[in-house]
């Protein structure tokens, strides 16, 4: 691929993903005392942390997540009145990462991103 076509393709999906999306959701463990760089070659160019395209199918599964826990977390909060909404979505967070789809950064996001869709 060309680097205009590049950098429009990478400028287009980024734009559609929130900027407190994370960037780099498994930062890489290098072992030694020197400062480390973890990167990968792609197209001829160092990538650290994720490209434009892997940053928006994170952000696109996170999202469609949150839209489907949406109903789920409104029958838990139903089923259990007596919880607080902090209880509920605490349960839903312990859910996720049971299933581990989701990475720690990730999932402080989508549980941000569920409690605005929730208006809580």
């Amino acid at each position: 691929m060309r680097d205009a076509e590049r950098r429009h393709r990478d400028e287009r999906l980024t734009s559609q993903v929130p900027d407190d999306f994370p960037w780099d959701p498994t930062p890489a463990l290098l072992s030694g005392t020197q400062p480390k760089l973890a990167g990968r070659w792609i197209d001829g160019r160092l990538i650290v942390g994720l490209t434009a395209e892997e940053r928006w199918v994170r952000w696109d599964m996170c999202e469609d997540l949150a839209q489907q826990l949406i109903r789920k977390t409104l029958e838990d909060a139903a089923k259990y009145p007596q919880h607080s909404r902090d209880v509920t979505l605490n349960g839903m967070r312990r859910a996720i990462e049971r299933k581990g789809w989701t990475e720690r950064v990730e999932t402080d996001w989508l549980m941000a991103r569920l409690r605005t869709l929730l208006g809580w």
